[in-house]
């Protein structure tokens, strides 16, 4: 194993959390962007600087452990954006395979946990993702092409 591939597989789920979530998990005290719930709130549901703080946090999750280890080659039965950040069913997704990654690879999982996490989330996610009609559909290496959403008519209630 090379020393980047070492450096990488070190980034460990206590390495992307935020420093503030990390010292109240030592401490045993329940972190503020918990909301009152186990592990961190859906990033659909955060706002500003805690949207921020999440994305960047699953940005550093996909760059050095995702896209190295499961990355795959990009082509146009498999698209990827490079800038997937800007699309939200992408961040969505990917934010539900990481927060699912940190239950079932942490200290606390169980010896079965990655494998239950392959088994159960990185394969209908990433299929999902890259399908040739998915959210990248249109993208290309440096080239990202907005979706437009879909239309809906006034809800008569």
């Amino acid at each position: 194993m090379t020393e980047r591939t070492e450096e990488r597989m070190t980034i460990a789920p206590e390495a992307t959390k935020a420093p503030e979530r990390a010292t109240a998990e030592a401490t045993g005290q329940q972190p503020a962007e918990t909301h009152d719930q186990q592990g961190p709130a859906f990033i659909l549901y955060l706002e500003g600087s805690e949207y921020d703080d999440a994305l960047h946090r699953l940005a550093l999750w996909v760059r050095h452990l995702l896209l190295p280890v499961y990355g795959r080659e990009v082509t146009s039965a498999a698209p990827w954006c490079t800038s997937w950040w800007k699309h939200p069913e992408a961040v969505a997704q990917l934010y539900g395979l990481w927060m699912a990654w940190h239950d079932l690879t942490g200290p606390d999982a169980p010896a079965t946990g990655p494998a239950t996490w392959h088994r159960d989330h990185l394969g209908h996610v990433m299929s999902s993702l890259r399908d040739p009609s998915g959210p990248f559909a249109g993208c290309k290496a440096g080239a990202h092409r907005a979706k437009e959403t879909p239309g809906m008519d006034p809800y008569p209630g």
